[in-house]
This record gives structure tokens, sequence and C-alpha cells, in this order.
């Protein structure tokens, strides 16, 4: 009887944005052959004809692609579409296979020889790749607004520095740069010189409308109170002022694009079937990038393989008579992320506020601490614990039923 690595010839990829490179490889790591083909639905076919000449007798294919969700997705579509068996092999196992190689060299080829030599030795441990379209749409929505909204923070940094020059004390009268009221102040008015022959009166005028006239005399009698304390106007100080509004007009579409990114994101959300936001804690955007990040919950048999996946599951080192535990570095970090902030959000009171957003894990993180647990520790144990939750939330499709709020002052629910 065979053994079932006989049953397949191993044919590792190093995929590009135009080109891929191709290696094949019997059961005993000896290399067949190479080919390289162009990044073109239309040439997939023809490498799949030229690749037969490299096909062992009574064997299949079997294929492993390094990149699978970016330049080399098209490819892997295809090669699942019509039958043939695709793994996804980890970057990070081909640069350590290249490493034990003994060579100092790194080309298309070295990587598609290591990555099919990784398929090989680890052919049972590496998964599955499947297109899952859905998720990989999710993914794209989910990536652009992470994106957008790190320029409108990076824009918005950049505004402070450009608004201290001209108004040293603009906190005292706008605190959060980026609201609308704000925005349109400084879009107006980018510098004390603009304001110089303005009166009270217009001034509260025309913050009147985008503050809803929750700004009236008051506030601009003390933004114009300010101006003794600013600087004064410099040489060309319509440039300056020129570059404060194109940073607010950036900020702006940012914004709007992000609202409207967040409105796409909820209405395909409803496609999923998904239950994550019935936990309090869990908004839209949070449960689209959690879904994102796991994809099909169906690949994680078992809790504890969520957790695994997610660098939530602590690290043994064991050797003789010591075995130690460490927090595990590795994992998916994104989704590290979201269970982290989600446990602050859970076990702590809401912002400036007296009430418990969830007493079960208010209750379960000091009861930790009470147990000799450090924070982190102790939020660690909730994180492992809304692992379980997610993943029978997921599994099941069931709803989170929330605990009832709880008042600290008054000690009721």
């Amino acid at each position: 009887m065979l053994h079932p690595k006989m049953q397949y010839t191993y044919v590792g990829i190093d995929s590009h944005k135009e080109t891929h490179t191709a290696v094949f490889m019997n059961c005993f790591f000896e290399k067949l052959g190479e080919l390289q083909f162009s990044n073109l639905p239309s040439d997939f076919d023809a490498f799949l004809h030229y690749a037969q000449a490299y096909l062992m007798p009574g064997t299949s294919f079997m294929f492993g692609l390094e990149d699978c969700s970016s330049y080399g997705r098209m490819l892997m579509v295809h090669l699942t579409q019509n039958g043939y068996h695709v793994k996804h092999v980890n970057a990070l196992l081909v640069a350590r296979e290249r490493k034990n190689q003994s060579t100092a060299q790194k080309t298309d080829s070295v990587d598609a020889e290591c990555a099919a030599r990784v398929l090989l030795s680890k052919f049972d441990q590496l998964p599955d790749s499947v297109p899952e379209d859905k998720y990989w749409a999710l993914r794209s929505l989910v990536t652009r607004r992470a994106l957008l909204v790190r320029h409108r923070a990076a824009t918005k940094h950049y505004l402070h520095g450009l608004l201290t020059q001209n108004y040293p004390k603009y906190r005292s009268f706008f605190d959060n740069i980026d609201c609308k009221t704000s925005l349109a102040f400084f879009m107006r008015y980018p510098s004390p010189s603009t304001l110089q022959s303005t009166t009270a009166e217009e001034l509260a005028a025309f913050l009147e409308i985008p503050s809803n006239r929750s700004i009236g005399i008051t506030k601009a009698t003390q933004i114009l109170n300010t101006l003794k304390d600013s600087a004064a106007a410099i040489t060309h100080q319509h440039v300056r002022d020129s570059v404060v509004q194109s940073a607010i007009r950036q900020i702006e579409f940012s914004m709007d694009e992000v609202n409207k990114l967040e409105s796409d994101i909820a209405a395909f959300l409803t496609e999923f079937n998904c239950t994550l936001t019935s936990m309090v804690g869990i908004d839209t955007v949070t449960a689209a990038q959690m879904l994102s990040c796991i994809g099909d919950i169906k690949k994680f048999s078992t809790p504890a393989k969520l957790a695994r996946y997610a660098g939530i599951a602590p690290v043994t080192y064991a050797s003789g008579k010591k075995d130690l535990q460490y927090a595990n570095q590795h994992g998916n970090r994104e989704l590290n992320s979201l269970f982290f902030w989600l446990a602050v959000r859970l076990s702590n009171p809401m912002s400036g506020k007296h009430r418990v957003m969830n007493s079960f894990f208010y209750d379960y993180y000091h009861r930790k601490m009470s147990e000799g647990k450090t924070k982190r520790q102790a939020l660690k144990c909730i994180e492992r614990r809304l692992v379980n939750i997610v993943w029978g939330m997921l599994t099941n499709n069931e709803e989170y039923i929330n605990p009832p709020a709880y008042d600290l002052i008054t000690k009721e629910y």
C-alpha cells in the first residue's frame, strides 16, 4: 500500500504581480522541473497543459501557494475551480526553509522550491486554500475603512501642528479638532488674520449653523479674546492658510468615505446572518472585523483552535521537570487585538459613568485579580472566555444574552 504522500506530485508556486514561478517535486524531494508563467487567467490553462510533462505516473498535482489573498488569488481560484488540491504555505515557513538550505540566494525559483519542500514535509498540517469570496469581499471593505481611519488620524495630527502655529490656544474653545463646528470655523478662518475685521455677532451667526445653534455669542467672544495671544501674520500667510484648508478638506473627505463604507459594511453584513452584534460591546464594524479575520468558522472544529489562531492560547515550554507557559506572541494579531479591546470594554465601567456594561465579566475580572493574577493575565482569561462565546455564536448561529447592567453606586441592576 502506497504512503499517502506518494499519491501526489508537489508544486510550489512563488506568486508575484506579473509572473508566477512553479517548481515541481516528487515525494522524495527531487526537483522535477520549473515553469514560469504570467499572472493572467488566460495563461493559467496553458500552464496546466505544460505542467502535465512533470506529473509523475499514477499521481495528481498538489499545489502550494505562498500568497492566496493578493497576487496569487486569481490562480488559487482557477485551480480550485478546476478540481485541484491547493494548500496555503505560510511565508514564514518558506523563509525558514530557505535559511535551512544554507543558501544566500533569494530568487523566485528558490522560493518556489522552498514552498514545494514545505508543502511536502508539512502536508498534513497546512490548511486547504478555499476562495471564500464572501469573506474576501468583507475583508476588502474592512481593510479600506482601516486605511481611511489611519489616514484621517495622520491628517488630523498634521492639522494640529498647523493650527498650533496660528492659534496657540485653539483647544480652549475647540477641544475636538475634527468636529463639524471646528472644521467649519478653521476652513473659514484658517489664521487669526482672517478674523481681524469680524465681530462677535458675525462670528456667532456663522457658528450657529454647523453647531445646530449650540454655540452663541459667549463662545464667539471667547474665541475673539484669544486672538491677542495668537501669533502675528507672517509673510505669505495666505499660503499657509491654503494648506490648512487643504488638510481640512482631506479630513472631511475621509470622514465621508468612512461613513459610506460603514453603511456598506452594515448592509453586506446582513448576508452573513451574523449574531455577534447581539453582544453589547460589539458594534457592526467590530463584528465585520472579526468575521473577516476568522472567515468560515467551520475551519475551527473547537474553540481551542480558534484561540490558538488568535494567539490567545498560551504557549507551553516543557523540558524534563520544567513545564512553563508563556503568552503567545504569534497568531492573527488583528484578531488578538479585537478580543483584547472587547475584554477591556466588558470588564470596566463605561467611560465617565458608574454603570458596568457586562456584570458577568466585571465580576469575573475582579475574581481573577483577587486570585493573584495581574491585570493583563485577568484580561487574558476574559479573552479566552470570549473566544468560547464567539465560537459558539458563529457555530450555532445563536444570539448572546446580555446580563443586566450594574450600577456600582446604588448596587442595583
